[in-house]
């Protein structure tokens, strides 16, 4: 959701998150599991608040590989490097929470492509992106087939003996992004940090016993800015900015 400044300094969702409503994939793959496309992030937390369907996340960090359930009234969420892959066994529909205005959705995401692709943001793009143009059959049909190779890379992952191929992989992730680390930033800068500063002169104030700029509160509400959009793992109703 997009922030603009007001008299605290800050007018965007609470703590700088971002929200979309996601409908998983139903696509089966080669495995016979139906859902989406297994990736991480490297500086955003993620939560997933169930509010239809049956289904589950797989997850994947150095600490082992786990499920854990998805049904109507689950929070589930997860820290970065935290590998995910959701599968929908029955109409899954996911509100989804984002750190950072929505920067998950906005690049702070790596699939699990086998290496080969991985090798630079060049290679990485032409594997990973959904030309915007495109009719919508194609878009599905580049959605689904990126969705597949990230499961090659995802299974291997999942078998490897030892650690170094999952690091390998997570080295890989950190080396394609940056080249958007400043852009980044400047997203923190505008969301999280922006609203935490504006907790912190809010509290400074009142302290201060200045309550002043409680008459400066603001009502805004929005409808999503597009509906059904091809993302990672199913489609998306996106917000303005997410």
């Amino acid at each position: 959701m997009s922030a603009g400044p007001d008299s605290t300094g800050f007018a965007g969702l609470p703590g700088g998150v971002a929200v979309s409503h996601l409908s998983v994939y139903d696509w089966p793959a080669d495995d016979g599991v139906c859902g989406g496309t297994p990736h991480l992030h490297l500086t955003c937390s993620e939560a997933y608040v169930v509010t239809g369907g049956r289904g589950s996340v797989q997850t994947l960090t150095t600490s082992g590989y786990e499920v854990t359930p998805l049904a109507p009234g689950t929070v589930a969420w997860f820290t970065p490097g935290t590998i995910h892959r959701l599968v929908n066994e029955d109409d899954l529909r996911i509100t989804v929470l984002m750190q950072n205005s929505g920067l998950p959705e906005a690049g702070d995401a790596v699939l699990t492509l086998p290496p080969k692709y991985l090798t630079d943001p060049e290679t990485y793009a032409a594997a990973t992106v959904i030309p915007a143009d495109a009719p919508e059959e194609e878009k599905e049909r580049f959605a689904r087939a990126r969705r597949d190779l990230a499961l090659e890379g995802y299974r291997t992952l999942r078998e490897a003996d030892g650690p170094e191929p999952l690091a390998a992989f997570q080295r890989a992730a950190a080396e394609l992004v940056r080249p958007r680390l400043a852009e980044w930033r400047e997203r923190w800068r505008r969301g999280a940090e922006a609203a935490a500063a504006a907790t912190g002169e809010q509290l400074d104030r009142l302290e201060r016993g200045d309550a002043s700029y409680l008459a400066d509160a603001v009502v805004r509400a929005e409808q999503p800015s597009a509906y059904g959009k091809f993302g990672m793992c199913g489609r998306l109703d996106v917000y303005r900015g997410a």
